[in-house]
């Protein structure tokens, strides 16, 4: 197959959305598919375009055998509605010209999104082009913008509905990422036989426990023979950092227990404040690593935490950092309820506290930190898990059956 593949955000930048799109797309590559990404100029989360492609409208690479087209966009350090939309619709528009205008054949197209204009940009390219359009909805959009105050006007609300609405009639397929989003889709009458299931999960070759790469970064750190719990990801507003910060001050007369905090985004100079103000010397941030380094931060790890604020719209929500910890044999104190939660207890993989709910995670890492024996094997049963049902490559292999089905319709 010839595949156009949409995603605003991709390699070198870090987080869940990168690394799925990446993964796919080079799978699909190595299974002898032609994959042509669109992605955007370096910049997220900071909003700040490096120095090396300052002043470029686009780069076009192969890397890892996809070839990769990246285009400018408007970004901003300063994340307000303005700046947003300035942000998500610089990209619509490149994206959907640099799409209709590449030269060749190609025989679908697939959008991921949040952000919902990444969709409107490959359904203007599959019409252009009258091929296929599958559409991955990670994130329930304007839904989440909503329920985390990104987004308030009531027109903006209107007209990014329809938007949506429009995305899931146009789809060939619609791609969810958790059974939530899919009862949710097939409740707003999106037809049952449009509808396919491949979650998010990990990368089992390359995140694997490795003790040379803990033993090297707690020496660097300083954090030998500390129990450390970890955050690593997005320093943003859905994952509700400050219970974090308020479960690190309740143990904060625990010299062997470090919380750690590895990441980028826009509340993280907030969270920074918050340490300080509140005299946290076991609290750490460092920032972002390049994905290929993170399995050596997790082998470090006593535990890894996954968070997400207390709202109903997250109760659907399977974040791909808790597989992640789980495939480097990591236990998992997870502040999610709903479908992760349950997730969790099947796979035995960690300990479940309410959402921003400070005690409940304190007690849970410090129980982790005495019974490490249990930690262990809360990890091993993680790891397990992961690779019987969760492998990244399983995933990406339903991906391509699901497009040769659409091809060969």
């Amino acid at each position: 197959m010839r595949i156009l593949y949409f995603s605003q955000y991709f390699p070198p930048e870090v987080g869940a959305t990168q690394t799925r799109a990446y993964e796919m797309s080079r799978y699909l590559a190595e299974q002898g598919h032609s994959v042509t990404v669109i992605t955007e100029i370096p910049n997220h989360p900071s909003g700040i375009i490096p120095q090396a492609y300052k002043g470029r409208l686009s780069e076009r690479r192969k890397e890892s055998g996809v070839d990769v087209l990246r285009l400018w966009v408007w970004a901003s350090p300063e994340k307000t509605f303005k700046s947003r939309m300035r942000f998500y619709l610089s990209y619509m528009g490149m994206a959907a010209l640099a799409g209709s205008l590449l030269r060749g054949k190609y025989d679908v197209v697939i959008a991921t999104s949040p952000p919902l204009f990444v969709g409107t940009a490959g359904l203007f390219v599959a019409i252009v082009r009258r091929i296929p359009f599958v559409f991955e909805v990670r994130d329930l959009w304007p839904e989440s913008a909503v329920a985390l105050g990104e987004l308030s006007s009531k027109k903006a609300i209107r007209l990014a509905g329809k938007l949506e609405a429009l995305l899931y009639w146009r789809a060939s397929r619609v791609i969810c990422v958790t059974e939530g989003i899919c009862s949710r889709l097939l409740q707003r009458g999106v037809p049952e036989r449009k509808v396919a299931l491949i979650p998010n999960g990990a990368n089992t070759d390359l995140f694997t426990y490795n003790e040379t790469s803990a033993q090297s970064l707690a020496s660097t750190f300083g954090l030998d023979g500390k129990f450390v719990a970890l955050y690593a990801g997005i320093h943003g507003i859905a994952q509700g950092l400050e219970t974090v910060l308020e479960a690190a001050h309740i143990l904060r007369g625990r010299d062997d227990i470090v919380f750690l905090f590895v990441g980028e985004g826009p509340k993280k100079v907030e969270l920074l404040q918050r340490k300080e103000t509140m005299g946290l010397p076991n609290v750490l941030f460092l920032p972002e690593v390049p994905t290929l380094e993170m399995p050596g931060y997790l082998s470090m790890a006593g535990c890894a935490i996954v968070p997400l604020r207390d709202e109903a719209l997250f109760r659907g929500a399977l974040p791909s950092k808790m597989f992640e910890a789980w495939s480097c044999g990591r236990p998992v104190v997870l502040s999610v309820a709903g479908e992760a939660a349950g997730l969790l207890t099947k796979a035995g993989g960690g300990i479940v506290v309410t959402p921003e709910h400070p005690r409940e995670m304190a007690d849970a890492i410090l129980h982790l930190a005495e019974n490490r024996q249990d930690a262990t094997q809360m990890g091993q049963s993680g790891a397990a898990f992961v690779r019987s049902y969760y492998s990244r490559r399983d995933q990406a292999r339903k991906l391509e059956n699901l497009l040769q089905s659409l091809v060969r319709e």
